[in-house]
């Protein structure tokens, strides 16, 4: 029979031993792991009300419509750069049907900060706001002129000084440009040495400025002029998007499109039901494939979407899982959105592209 001070060391041996095991269970629960998460983020309804101002609004000369329901743009909730998951954290994600956890480099490649990926997201932010005015304007039947502009000036190139970005690119001696292509051809047809006179468009005043031009580095028989050629539009009547920096990234374009045909035509394309959607947008109107759609989707329910707009390119992935509850319906152009959108409207039982 074992004497009672060997089962007290027995006793302890174990208690000892599952205290170790414990802590080492607890560390390596909170090791951090090189992942983060996406969740369910805010909905913003593109026709309502932003602290007290309108999301959109239009210039006083712009006729404008009554429109009704909700025309919500989703988003995803991610982690900070700088943020380090722990193992618990992951696990816990991965045991959410609403939580996505991907790889860090996935939403942060080469070492992106946060700094860096909210600029960047800033940015396409900006991109998508222009690109959804000029689709929606073009699908209410209004004209859109694109024109090159200044996206980028060569330090210590032959322009520095003399031109500056954002700067509208009308003439290149005294022939209009209508696209970048045409900027390029035009100058680069130049023998290096020539003077170009370039005119442009620089915060509503016209101007013109002589260069001189120097030799491309990987094309001694083609000119430059140092700049970099984007492209923008003139914009027929003033819209105002006031989201600010609450977003970024291209996913709403789709949904802001939505919101300012809307307004620029008669009826509520609602018919009055609560919509939501995502998807990038370009200015002819074909809708794009975004990231974290289970995530939005899961989102736009809980703030009681009726209606879920889907990139085609998404609807596999948003089929995968739980609809919950709404009809999803499956847009490849912003036309594909304003047909559907009206026959729903009519009767919400009405089939229309779906994913299924």
């Amino acid at each position: 029979m074992s004497s009672p001070l060997r089962l007290s060391r027995r006793t302890l041996t174990l208690s000892v031993g599952l205290s170790v095991v414990t802590v080492l269970t607890c560390l390596v629960a909170f090791l951090p792991v090189p992942f983060v998460t996406m969740r369910p983020g805010p909905v913003f309804n593109t026709l309502g009300e932003l602290d007290g101002t309108p999301m959109l609004t239009f210039g006083d000369d712009v006729r404008t419509y009554p429109t009704d329901g909700r025309l919500d743009f989703t988003t995803v909730s991610v982690t900070r750069a700088e943020s380090r998951m722990s193992l618990a954290g992951a696990i816990e994600g991965w045991l959410d049907p609403d939580v996505n956890v991907v790889p860090h480099d996935f939403v942060y490649p080469d070492h992106q900060t946060n700094e860096q990926s909210t600029a960047e997201g800033a940015a396409q932010l900006a991109s998508s706001q222009d690109a959804s005015r000029a689709a929606a304007l073009r699908a209410a039947g209004i004209t859109v002129p694109e024109v090159p502009k200044v996206s980028a000036v060569v330090e210590d190139g032959p322009a520095q000084g003399r031109l500056e970005v954002d700067d509208l690119i009308l003439t290149v001696d005294g022939e209009k440009v209508a696209t970048q292509e045409s900027v390029g051809q035009a100058v680069g047809d130049r023998e290096p040495g020539d003077d170009v006179t370039i005119g442009y468009r620089r915060d509503g005043k016209d101007g013109t400025v002589t260069i001189r031009t120097t030799a491309m580095d990987d094309d001694p028989d083609r000119a430059r002029v140092g700049i970099a050629v984007g492209s923008t539009f003139e914009f027929p009547i003033d819209i105002e998007n006031h989201i600010g920096d609450r977003v970024g990234g291209p996913s709403a374009g789709t949904m802001f499109a939505l919101a300012i045909y809307d307004s620029l035509t008669p009826g509520a394309l609602t018919g009055g039901q609560n919509v939501a959607g995502t998807g990038t947008i370009d200015p002819e109107g074909t809708v794009g494939s975004i990231g974290g759609v289970r995530q939005k989707m899961a989102g736009a329910a809980e703030a009681g979407a009726d209606i879920f707009l889907v990139p085609a390119a998404n609807c596999r992935e948003a089929a995968e899982g739980d609809d919950f509850g709404m009809t999803l319906v499956k847009v490849a152009t912003l036309q594909d959105a304003i047909d559907a959108l009206g026959t729903l409207a009519k009767d919400p039982k009405a089939k229309v592209a779906s994913c299924e």
